[in-house]
């Protein structure tokens, strides 16, 4: 009988052990937390009867992929919300900006800029399906759309900071700079517009669903498919060394590059090792979840039913604030994002009092407080919002890392979006899942195609562990 085991539960983890389960491996998952989940976990941190994501909360990239093809969650409990406002983007005195689902509806609000915007994201939204399949695999590879994956790449490979020049005025800049930053690279950076270009086709293509009663659901539905198929999850056992393990046939690792090299210690050659402990991490995060009376009161109408809104001020402010994080230094208005799933999801709510989401970027292992920057940042364009604010749970980059140890100095996305490791993540290689030795490779968001709890990397991995077990 042919067996594997894998370490951690995050969606990549959970992804890798259904895809093997699914092809008549035996698995067993291993997960050091209590709870299983990693990034889509959900808890009620403020008051009883709010629910909060802990970490992942949108899933614009999670609705339709290999993966998601090959195993309908939706059998096993999982329910997509999407709200027809998928971001938007408050500025001074009640202006502002919203991409909706509908790229037209979008378009309009954007007046004289409407065209651009079409025209930028709607051919990369039409061919978002095949885009997605080059995209969502390791970068060296013969392109299965050569043409789609072109025209995106003329785009996304800009600066952030030269393609939203294309827009005239201050709103649809900054709608695209707030969708921009969710990639933690200075604006100036080349490739910098490639993630904001793939969110923002996403949200006309597929909207950015939450998943109904928290996120944990995606996990939940995870489980349920994986012991369906035979495989088991044990919580509370934290791997050291592969000692531990016994004898699988294949192992794969859902953790950050430097704790892979740790436990498999001396099992890998040496220039891989070295590669993942020089893995670079990026910016982290200063997350804070509020207990909210009545939801937030932004001047901006629209803001008021985003399912996210980016919380940044004009282009060049969110171009300063990130520019400011990669150089280690705080900025004093940073780039944060409110999350308000309750929109599409009333069942996280207790009557008229809300959970709300929020996390500010700041720099790698920041050590202070960042509560008032936050609150600050919300009460320019939301005035009144601290006087609604019942109870706060607040975690710094320290407590981010201990929540889970793959989030490196608070780094939630699992390493730097540098050009580098785009391309090559986590190391050089033509299988940059296998770590180098027989039936060993990594998952997690450290290899591609990246963060997201689209489980993409556990199922490239797991497919790459499959090749090897058929030799």
């Amino acid at each position: 009988m042919t067996d594997a085991v894998v370490v951690g539960s995050g969606p990549n983890g959970l992804a890798a052990a259904v895809t093997l389960a699914a092809a008549g491996v035996t698995v067993r998952v291993l997960e050091a937390a209590t709870v299983p989940g990693g990034g889509v976990r959900s808890a009620e941190l403020t008051l009883q009867g709010l629910l909060h994501d802990e970490c992942s909360a949108f899933h614009p990239l999670a609705r339709d992929t290999p993966f998601s093809r090959r195993v309908d969650l939706t059998r096993y409990g999982l329910q997509w919300l999407t709200p027809d406002l998928s971001y938007s983007h408050p500025l001074d005195g009640g202006r502002g900006a919203a991409a909706w689902r509908s790229l037209e509806r979008t378009a309009e609000g954007l007046g004289g800029d409407g065209r651009r915007w079409r025209s930028v994201f709607g051919g990369t939204t039409r061919r978002l399906p095949q885009i997605t399949e080059d995209i969502l695999i390791p970068a060296v590879h013969v392109p299965r759309h050569p043409l789609d994956l072109a025209r995106f790449g003329a785009a996304a490979g800009l600066p952030a900071h030269v393609l939203a020049k294309v827009w005239r005025d201050e709103p649809a800049r900054a709608l695209f700079a707030g969708v921009a930053a969710h990639a933690f690279r200075p604006f100036g950076a080349l490739a910098s517009s490639a993630i904001g270009l793939t969110l923002g086709a996403a949200a006309h293509r597929y909207g950015w669903p939450v998943a109904r009663g928290g996120s944990q659901a995606i996990a939940h539905a995870m489980i349920a498919a994986l012991t369906d198929l035979g495989g088991t999850v044990e919580t509370g056992i934290h791997v050291s060394s592969l000692d531990m393990l016994g004898d699988p046939d294949v192992v794969l690792l859902d953790v950050a590059p430097a704790a892979a090299a740790a436990i498999t210690e001396s099992r890998v050659p040496d220039r891989v090792a070295r590669a993942l402990r020089r893995y670079r991490h990026g910016p982290g995060v200063f997350k804070i979840d509020y207990a909210v009376d009545g939801g937030i009161p932004w001047q901006h109408e629209d803001s008021r039913s985003a399912g996210t809104v980016h919380v940044g001020g004009s282009l060049e402010e969110i171009a300063h604030s990130e520019a400011e994080i990669t150089r280690g230094r705080m900025p004093l208005h940073p780039f944060v994002l409110v999350g308000q799933q309750s929109v599409v999801d009333p069942s996280r709510s207790f009557g008229d009092v809300h959970p709300v989401y929020t996390y500010a970027h700041v720099p790698a292992g920041y050590s202070g407080d960042a509560t008032a920057a936050v609150e600050s940042r919300i009460e320019r364009f939301a005035p009144g919002f601290r006087d609604r604010i019942l109870m706060r749970h607040t975690r710094s980059t320290a407590a981010m890392a201990m929540h889970n140890v793959n989030y490196v100095g608070g780094d939630i996305v699992t390493g730097a979006n540098t050009a580098r490791q785009l391309l090559l993540r986590p190391r050089p290689a033509l299988d940059p899942y296998s770590l180098g030795a027989p039936g060993l490779y990594l998952c997690s968001a450290a290899t591609p195609p990246g963060a997201g709890a689209h489980g993409m990397c556990g199922y490239n991995a797991a497919d790459s562990a499959l090749k090897y077990l058929a030799r």
